[in-house]
């Protein structure tokens, strides 16, 4: 969010709480699908069950003290570059955030059919770092090692930030955001492969798709579901050009 300078009013802040904290519980409604965040005031929010796809960059501290600032400028762009066009590719893509080195998103799923698709984005999301890798690698670069996970859960849309002055975003409260966080953190590391589902993701997939991907294993230390996935195509070229 951008700032904008204006100087502070106590008294203005006081009212505004008022108004936040007076304003009714009804306002607050239950909804099978994500609505547009221009339905949402300071004083309301709705309830959905919905999906989150996080992907998170691995040991990245380590990682810019090896490139001059320039090179690791080239190379956050063009990870963040391609990994926001991979979930902005899935048309069930609600919200979309970018945090240091984390790009992840919130997804609209009422239905199984949806659930299939955010796996699909979250293979194409593997396979575009791989496909970086192999650019990186050609310049002696550092190659990128990322977590990724999937999540299914129930959360709070509010609209969050100062009343009047613009500076507003949309915010997540609840089970998604922060469970799907966590399972990231536990991605792609030594006792985990590379992108870990949760049961109830898994459990929301279709039957024909659950079928497909029998080769996803469970992964007992953090009660979710593992595998090194990749989209086939993407992944044809990268062996090719590995």
């Amino acid at each position: 969010m951008h700032a904008n300078y204006k100087a502070y009013d106590f008294e203005k802040s006081r009212n505004r709480i008022d108004e936040i904290l007076d304003s009714s519980d009804n306002n607050y409604e239950d909804k099978k699908e994500i609505p547009n965040r221009d339905n949402l005031t300071f004083t309301n929010g709705y309830y959905i069950f919905c999906s989150a796809i996080f992907i998170d960059m691995r040991g990245s501290k380590e990682f810019s003290k090896k490139h001059t600032r320039p090179v690791t400028a080239k190379i956050y762009r063009s990870y963040i570059s391609e990994l926001v066009a991979v979930l902005n590719g899935n048309t069930r893509l609600r919200e979309i955030y970018i945090e240091g080195d984390c790009v992840w998103g919130v997804f609209n799923s009422p239905k199984k059919s949806d659930i299939d698709s955010i796996f699909n984005t979250a293979a194409q999301a593997a396979s575009i770092i791989d496909t970086l890798n192999i650019k990186l690698k050609k310049k002696k670069y550092s190659e990128i090692k990322v977590g990724i996970a999937c999540h299914d859960a129930d959360v709070l849309m509010i609209k969050a930030g100062y009343s009047g002055s613009g500076i507003n975003e949309v915010t997540w409260i609840g089970k998604l955001v922060g469970e799907t966080a966590d399972l990231c953190s536990k991605a792609n590391r030594s006792n985990s492969k590379r992108t870990l589902y949760s049961k109830t993701f898994y459990d929301n997939l279709t039957d024909d798709n659950k079928k497909k991907i029998d080769w996803l294993n469970w992964n007992s230390t953090y009660t979710c579901y593992e595998g090194n996935t990749v989209n086939v195509a993407m992944n044809n070229w990268v062996q090719q050009n590995g």
